[in-house]
């Protein structure tokens, strides 16, 4: 099975504290990256997982709050202080390039690459990007600004061709992708090997589905459904239940409740208020109606 993992580079919520990051992650799926949210510190953190700054090629913005994008400006000037050249492709609500566009123009003038811009519109519900190895959709969040969440959903992959028949039957190597592609295979004696003797079926393709900022919605079950790791904020505990209602916001039952209405595998919570200075209390009240419940933390890797 290919590599599908979730890397945790920040998991608190709006206000600084030393013990936890803005909102970012990076998901490292077949050896691409492809940034979630990039708060303040991103690019620290960034250097401190040791992934690689040339592999990452496109960011998604869930919303316009500076814990999910006051990092943007660093990462990009960075990129071009290393000697960048590969394009670099932000996909986010119109209004954000309309707020960056004139600090580019006068911090990262004269940069070796190009930053584009992929706008997609307040309530999108679409495919907003896809190549070989993913497709990510949009989908509506319930905040105090417009704001979504991402569905990434891995692409199919060939089915795993028997190396004991390539031996038996000497197939060559151009015959190889053919039958991982679904053919059968002809001997030069003219007869057909099935393709179902041959090979053995490919892996199930993985989803992960990251629920950024928003009040509990059980309507947007129908986008989540089945994933096989569901983030979603759970920003308080339950006795601050009156204060998520307010700041339009999650708590750990809450995000639970989403986990297990929706048949995910796995459930990861984060965006935790400044307030706790230790998060059990948000995973034990999870882990109430979701078992299969993680917390998630600086520089964790979780593996789909």
């Amino acid at each position: 099975m290919e590599k599908f993992e979730v890397h945790i580079l920040g998991c608190g919520s709006a206000l600084p504290t030393t013990r936890h990051n803005a909102t970012a992650q990076v998901i490292d799926l077949r050896d691409k990256l492809y940034m979630i949210d990039c708060g303040e510190g991103t690019q620290m953190q960034y250097r401190r997982s040791g992934l690689s700054f040339s592999r990452l090629n496109h960011i998604f913005i869930s919303h316009l709050h500076g814990d999910h994008c006051f990092g943007l400006i660093g990462l990009i000037s960075t990129f071009g202080l290393l000697g960048r050249t590969a394009t670099l492709h932000i996909h986010a609500f119109p209004e954000l390039e309309t707020l960056l566009r004139p600090q580019l123009d006068f911090f990262c003038e004269g940069m070796p690459y190009v930053v584009e811009f992929h706008p997609f519109p307040h309530g999108c519900t679409d495919i907003i990007y896809e190549d070989r190895s993913v497709s990510v959709r949009a989908f509506p969040l319930s905040h105090r600004v417009p704001c979504c969440g991402f569905v990434f959903q891995e692409k199919p992959t060939a089915a795993h061709i028997k190396r004991e028949m390539i031996d038996f039957y000497n197939i060559s190597f151009s015959q190889i992708n053919r039958i991982k592609n679904g053919e059968d295979y002809i001997t030069e004696e003219g007869k057909v090997i099935p393709n179902s003797r041959l090979t053995t079926p490919a892996d199930t393709p993985r989803k992960y589905v990251y629920c950024s900022d928003t009040q509990f919605n059980p309507n947007n079950v129908q986008y989540i459904r089945d994933a096989d790791m569901l983030f979603h904020e759970a920003t308080f505990a339950e006795d601050h239940l009156a204060r998520a209602k307010q700041t339009h916001h999650s708590t750990a039952r809450q995000a639970a409740e989403m986990a297990r209405l929706s048949g995910a595998k796995r459930l990861l919570i984060g965006h935790y208020s400044a307030r706790y200075t230790d998060e059990k209390i948000l995973l034990n009240e999870a882990r109430e109606v979701f078992a299969n419940t993680f917390l998630a933390e600086e520089g964790r890797c979780f593996s789909l």
